[in-house]
């Protein structure tokens, strides 16, 4: 006889996010047919995910619920979030767990540097948690890390997607002085919305960190996103798009925002993949070099080929103004 099994969301959020508690409840939609993904059960999968917990590693797959992890995994694609699972920050639309971080593990990079050896990994993300507890906000752990995975995989080409280092000076010169091969950090939504979906953070401090990368080193990629369907309008979308084209922004990544818990900000809208057809169009006309917009995007969602496509359409852009 089958059992069924209840999920009672408001009991799992309130183990993770304290401070969503008194928050009223917004009831979790059902996603449309375009959203819905199967369970993953590759062997790949359940090897990857022994090798992260072999090593001690954290993966933002497992801690921001992504939907595409059975995918990623089945091809051994892990987006490894290092300095911790908690964040100092609590964004209304993040499933990552919010308090106090512990101390900074030492032995961390070299973790990660072996597990990517160890996957044979041609292109990895690194991601972290905010750490506003740090002097430095985790400048010199990101770049610790970047340099033990050079060590031990030279040829593997190195994404990280970053936090914003607000009030961090001297963070960004120290990221960049270690030479990602991109640069990613997500603005994730509209300019009006911060006040409530990314309350901590400052859209234009998100803007200065990415213009600050190029004006280091104009030739590391540069990359940032936004979630879909947390009430923005038409409009701002393509404003965002304009002030990352200012700031010489490479690629552009369009996602649907997806409720992680019933504590967590609303889903506004569904946008259709029609929807984020018309806004990749838009965003390639605004001269990006690269551009995934798609229901199930996220930022490190077939980040391997995506980096290929990036060298291809710089090289092209360098062919066509001599």
């Amino acid at each position: 006889m089958s059992q069924r099994i209840t999920i009672d969301h408001r009991e799992m959020s309130a183990l993770r996010h304290p401070e969503k508690a008194h928050r009223p409840d917004n009831p979790i939609q059902r996603k449309p047919s375009w959203i819905r993904v199967k369970a993953p059960n590759h062997p790949v999968y359940h090897e990857t995910r022994a090798l992260m917990r072999e090593a001690n590693l954290v993966t933002v797959c497992e801690e921001a619920a992504c939907p595409n992890i059975g995918e990623c995994w089945s091809q051994r694609h892990a987006t490894m979030m290092i300095m911790g699972e908690i964040c100092t920050r609590a964004c209304s639309f993040c499933n990552v767990t919010t308090g106090l971080p512990k101390a900074l593990d030492t032995d961390e990079p070299r973790r990660v540097a072996e597990a990517v050896a160890k996957l044979g990994l041609k292109h990895v993300v690194i991601t972290s948690v905010d750490r506003d507890d740090l002097a430095d906000g985790g400048a010199h752990h990101f770049a610790r890390v970047i340099q033990a995975i050079r060590s031990a995989s030279p040829e593997t080409t190195i994404e990280i997607l970053t936090p914003d280092f607000l009030r961090k000076p001297g963070a960004l010169e120290i990221v960049v002085e270690a030479r990602p091969d991109v640069f990613n950090h997500n603005i994730e939504t509209v300019p009006r919305l911060y006040p409530t979906i990314r309350p901590g953070a400052r859209y234009y401090q998100s803007l200065r960190l990415l213009d600050g990368v190029k004006r280091l080193d104009p030739s590391i990629f540069t990359k940032s996103g936004l979630m879909l369907g947390l009430g923005e309008e038409k409009m701002e979308v393509w404003q965002v798009m304009d002030d990352f084209r200012v700031a010489d922004v490479d690629f552009l990544t369009l996602g649907q925002y997806l409720q992680p818990s019933v504590k967590h900000a609303a889903v506004e809208k569904f946008v259709t993949p029609e929807e984020f057809d018309g806004y990749a169009g838009a965003a390639r006309s605004k001269g990006f070099l690269q551009v995934s917009a798609s229901p199930l995007t996220r930022s490190s969602y077939h980040a391997d080929s995506d980096f290929a496509k990036l060298q291809v359409a710089r090289n092209s852009r360098l062919k066509e103004s001599l």
